[in-house]
């Protein structure tokens, strides 16, 4: 209801006399917006105005003294969208079911053109330094609607301590479950003649987009070098933590961990020191999402393993200027710190390299099955006070009957809470759980607080807590909670612990006597001893 009543007076607002919504006011309302949010020049505004009534199908501007000064106190322009929306499917300007895309294309004529954008950012940063102009960047994007900010603010998040590290967990409700294999078949699928190639292409700057292509009109993206190599810079629609951005090779060339990877990721810092980035294992089942389009993720936020203290201290003789060691972190996770570049990228390039070879059988751990490769990593690189910092997560994708998903994988008894593979961001401690959860969390909070219950109903694999039985019967062994609000503490408490073992299972390395003893093999043969 209270949804119904806010877009009731939104159309109103832009009602003519005859019943209609007026098309001419909504423009002088995006006007006004766009100058004061958008960047939108005086000397551009007729001309904004007469493209807006050419889309419009209007033949003239409002006459008279518009009423817009409600725009000024928009934080996120949803109503405009909403507005926009609704004057379209009216007037039949797009396909039905084709609204946003329309309303993303208008937003994207009032946002400035890319020269310009990249023109400001790098005066901002000349000027003023690298955190303004991302200031500016990300400004544009939440009020262009491009990055989803109300979206995102539905997401449930919450924090989880052990003890010793800190977990942040996120319930997701705009990212859908994406499935292991149809990630994997990216890498070995036809290039068509898509266009573009990817959603992750320099081509979708403006692009209007078409059946599951989402418009991205709105986009805005600065370029940067990396590594010698044109890249561009830009920010997550559905954004996971502060200023999540994601830099992106204008080759559409896939995902390789390799040494020019070191030097991109520190380039990035260099460039962008305000910010971390890293990049995803370049392997199925161990890696990102998109593995067809090289690129990394990083941002503002402080990631959960950024706060993790060294567990066992490491040096190489021939680098004395470098501060090195195991992570006291969930996953086989390897530091190092140094104010010389050169040094900490050298070490960094020769673990890579020597990962890729590196075979364990007493922790699982082989480099290859034939000419297939199961080794790789995600180097992730930030600046701390004058210093490079850079931490290397080693990853493995073996599968064996056991564990067909994945050895390193998140085993099948946690796949009720996630299931879709731990790429670089979840590595580093954040959670992004799927959407389902809610509801299902919601369900099962009534149960253990006393909800009448059929332990027989969810073994049918039709119900809808089928996936959740084991989770439901554990979690009713201490019988039946207090109050509903007690029911709710165990039933996070049980996904905290969840969270902690799936990160455990990624490890390479685990945290025992085994895993301590390869861990040390290995970094030994990399020239390494324990100080």
């Amino acid at each position: 209801m209270k949804k119904l009543l806010e877009y009731i007076c939104i159309v109103r607002r832009t009602r003519s006399d005859g019943g209609f919504m007026n098309g001419e006011l909504l423009i002088e309302r995006l006007i006004a917006y766009a100058k004061a949010f958008l960047h939108l020049q005086a000397c551009d505004e007729i001309y904004t105005r007469n493209l807006l009534l050419s889309k419009f199908g209007l033949f003239a501007p409002y006459d008279g003294n518009a009423e817009t000064s409600d725009v000024y106190e928009m934080r996120v322009p949803d109503a405009l969208y909403a507005e926009i929306c609704a004057f379209a499917r009216e007037r039949g300007l797009c396909d039905a079911g084709e609204e946003a895309r329309f309303a993303a294309g208008i937003f994207g004529l009032l946002t400035p053109p890319p020269s310009e954008v990249n023109r400001a950012f790098y005066a901002i940063k000349a000027e003023k330094g690298a955190q303004c102009a991302c200031d500016y960047l990300y400004g544009l994007s939440v009020r262009n609607g491009y990055i989803q900010k109300t979206a995102i603010e539905k997401n449930l998040v919450w924090t989880y301590d052990d003890g010793q590290n800190t977990l942040e967990i996120t319930v997701n409700l705009s990212k859908p479950e994406k499935n292991n294999k149809d990630i994997a078949k990216l890498l070995t699928a036809p290039q068509s003649k898509r266009y573009p190639a990817c959603a992750l292409c320099k081509e979708n700057e403006g692009f209007e987009g078409q059946g599951a292509q989402a418009p991205r009109q709105n986009i805005r993206t600065v370029k940067t070098i990396l590594g010698g190599e044109p890249w561009f810079v830009q920010y997550s629609p559905y954004a996971y933590y502060d200023e999540h951005c994601i830099a992106i090779s204008e080759a559409h060339t896939p995902m390789n961990v390799n040494d020019s990877t070191v030097e991109k990721v520190l380039d990035f810092v260099d460039a962008f020191p305000n910010y971390f980035i890293g990049s995803n294992a370049s392997l199925p089942i161990i890696g990102g999402s998109i593995l067809n389009h090289e690129h990394f993720q990083g941002g503002r936020h402080e990631m959960p393993m950024h706060r993790a203290e060294f567990d066992v201290l490491y040096e190489e003789p021939a680098f004395p200027d470098v501060r090195a060691g195991i992570l006291d972190w969930y996953n086989s996770a390897f530091q190092l710190e140094s104010e010389n570049r050169a040094s900490v990228a050298a070490l960094a390039k020769r673990l890579i390299a020597a990962w890729k070879k590196f075979d364990s059988p007493a922790c699982n751990v082989l480099s290859h099955s034939g000419d297939t490769p199961h080794n790789s990593c995600s180097p992730i690189a930030r600046k701390v006070g004058g210093k490079y910092v850079v931490t290397l997560i080693f990853r493995n994708n073996r599968a064996d009957e056991q564990f067909p998903d994945g050895i390193f994988h998140v085993h099948p008894r946690y796949h009720n809470i996630k299931s879709e593979g731990i790429g670089l961001i979840e590595a580093m401690g954040l959670f992004i759980l799927p959407g389902r959860l809610k509801a299902q969390l919601e369900e099962i909070t009534d149960i253990v607080a006393g909800a009448p219950y059929d332990a027989s109903a969810p073994e049918e694999n039709t119900h809808p807590l089928y996936l959740h039985r084991g989770m439901i019967k554990d979690l009713l062994q201490e019988g039946t909670a207090a109050n509903r609000e007690a029911a709710h503490e165990r039933v996070i408490s049980y996904v905290n612990r969840v969270c902690a073992g799936i990160l455990d299972c990624t490890a390479v390395f685990k945290r025992d006597e085994t895993g301590r003893r390869g861990f040390d093999e290995f970094l030994r043969g990399c020239g390494f001893q324990r100080t």
